[in-house]
Parts: structure tokens; sequence; C-alpha cells
């Protein structure tokens, strides 16, 4: 049986390929030709390292010099010496353009819906089965969309996991004056054509071995609807998975019943809305993100967080957590910043 590989680089790209059963991780790169850096090809040089990101694989033989037992603790791998059991992900730390390889697809996505979800926020729908093969990324990935008349292209993350139908979605925040946002609100029709470049960004789901805490600002909960959608097809991965959803105003909540939909179908998934400049109607949590962790929950054992928002929230998240001197905890982050030019 083959499986699925994603690798994924210093400079945001991924490349997607298939390794045979049994088959080793280099030979499978490179009969795709994705020509990763090596040396030796014995697991003694560490030229072909990575680190695997989600997946089950084992190692023929490693050197010590090349990899300590603490760098094999963190799921560091040489791909000469890889044999996977089952699809995988895997991070190496230098730029694609070493393996002579684009990693992204320019594809031609025709616009199927408009749904604005609140005031501030519209869900654009696309469809892209033209293309002949199902376009990869990894849930919490970006696409550049090409406002169509103009030469500007907008990043925006994918609001669902890859389909092999080809089906897409992106949060999209509306603002008063921008390139996208004025297409959106004015020009925009269902059978119009938009260009995307995809897969982008290392900002993604990662091997779950430990709760996970997702912290969402405004649109940056987009990111987090893929990683969710992937946690719902599989049930799960065995452990707690909290989210915490902040907007300026109530109005700008989105997707509310798809997060509680995820309720029912992610086990250990629970979710907290959180307003900082809340209406009179509004009776859910205000404030801002970090007043609400539970900082003894956090205190009790190992954790992964993702955050994916406005720059100013998250450095506020990674000032709270020094300050609270937090330290088994691993994080990955992805700031966007808004401008009236967007």
């Amino acid at each position: 049986m083959n499986h699925k590989v994603a690798f994924s680089f210093a400079d945001g790209k991924t490349l997607f390929f298939e390794a045979g059963a049994n088959e080793l991780l280099l030979d499978a790169a490179l009969r795709n030709g994705v020509n990763i850096p090596l040396d030796c090809r014995e697991g003694v040089c560490g030229t072909c390292q990575g680190r695997c990101e989600s997946g089950q694989y084992t190692l023929d033989y490693v050197d010590e010099e090349a990899l300590s037992a603490q760098d094999l603790a963190q799921r560091k791998i040489l791909a000469c010496q890889t044999r996977l059991q089952s699809d995988a992900t895997f991070l190496f730390d230098f730029d694609s353009s070493l393996c002579n390889a684009a990693g992204t697809q320019t594809v031609q996505g025709v616009v199927t819906n408009i749904e604005l979800v609140s005031r501030s926020t519209a869900i654009l729908h696309l469809d892209a089965s033209a293309n002949a093969q199902q376009l990869d990324f990894l849930p919490g990935q970006y696409a550049r969309l090409k406002v169509p008349e103009t030469s500007q292209w907008r990043s925006y993350s994918f609001a669902n996991r890859p389909n092999s139908r080809n089906q897409l979605q992106f949060l999209i925040r509306l603002l008063p004056d921008g390139v996208m946002s004025n297409f959106l609100r004015e020009q925009c029709q269902p059978g119009m054509t938009i260009e995307l470049e995809a897969p982008l960004g290392s900002f993604y789901l990662r091997h779950v071995d430990k709760p996970l805490v997702l912290v969402a600002g405004g649109t940056g909960l987009s990111a987090f609807l893929g990683m969710l959608d992937e946690l719902a097809v599989e049930g799960g991965r065995g452990h707690p998975v909290h989210l915490f959803y902040g907007v300026t105003q109530d109005a700008d909540l989105c997707e509310i019943q798809r997060l509680d939909s995820y309720q029912a179908r992610i086990p250990g998934f629970e979710y907290q809305a959180i307003v900082s400049q809340p209406s009179e109607q509004w009776q859910g949590k205000v404030g801002f993100i970090p007043e609400h962790f539970d900082v003894e929950r956090l205190q009790r054992r190992s954790f992964d967080i993702y955050m994916c928002g406005p720059p100013p929230m998250v450095e506020a998240i990674k000032g709270w957590l020094d300050k609270q001197q937090l330290q088994k905890f691993t994080m990955y982050h992805e700031k966007f910043i808004d401008s009236n030019s967007r």
C-alpha cells in the first residue's frame, strides 16, 4: 500500500508525493523529483536530516553521531533510513529551492458562492475541480488569490481540508476599502474565475501527541477550521482540543454552528468565543484571550499551542506565556496583517 508524503520546507513551501510500501523515504523522494540534499546514504552523515511532524515510521540504522537519543525522541529522522508505516509529514530546515522543485501549483477556481457569515466576514467558495489532480495542502496552510482584473494577490488560509473534488473555502475579512473586499462586495458573482497559487506556509497541524490549545484572532479562525475538519474526519487523535476564538465585537463572530458541530464529532473538543468590545446583548465571555486561559490546567501537563491572528494578539499571548513561566509546551504561530489595501 502506498503512503502519501508531504515535505515542508523553511521557505513555507510543501511538496507532495507517494512512497511505496517499505520503500525508503529518500528513494521515494528522488523517484518523484524531490532532490533533497544527501551524501552518504548510510545513516551516518546526517545530511538528509528532517523531523517527522505527523505519521508513523521506522528507522533502519542511525549512527549516534548523526542523531542523538534526544533527537530521536523529538522525531528527527534521516530520509535515507526511514520507512513509512502511514501517511506522513516531514519538515526540513532548508528552502525548497535546494530540491530543484517549485512546490506550488497555480490553478483556476470557479466561484460557487460568496457567503456572508458575519457583519465583517465572508466565506468564498471555489470549485477547482477542473484541475486534473487534487490540490494538496496541509490543514492550516494558505493560498495566494489573484484579485480578478487587477495585478494584486492576497493571501488567505484554507477554511477546509483538502478533498478529491477540489472544493475550497476561504474565510475573508471584509475591510472598508480593500482590493479583495471591494471585489467581493461589488463584482464577484458565481461563475467567475479566480486564479490561486498553493500550497504555502509552514503553519499546519503537526503530529498530535498531547493536548492542543488553538488560539484564533478574527479570520485567523480560517486555518483552524481546516485543522478541525481534519480532526473531525479522523474522529480526533485521542487528546483534548481547546479553541479560544477572539473578536473585537460580537457582530464579528462567525461559523459558530460549525464550531458547535465539532463538539459532537471530535472527542474532547471545546471552544470559547471571547469578545473584547461586546454589545449589551452579548452574554458570553468578554475581554482578551489570555484572561481566559486556565493556568493550573496548562501547568499540569505539556501541550502544543497554535496561534493564528494579528501580530498584537500573538505577541500578547507569547508575553503571557513568558510571564506565567510555562515551559512544557511547543508553540506554532501564523501572524497576518490587515491593511486598507488588502
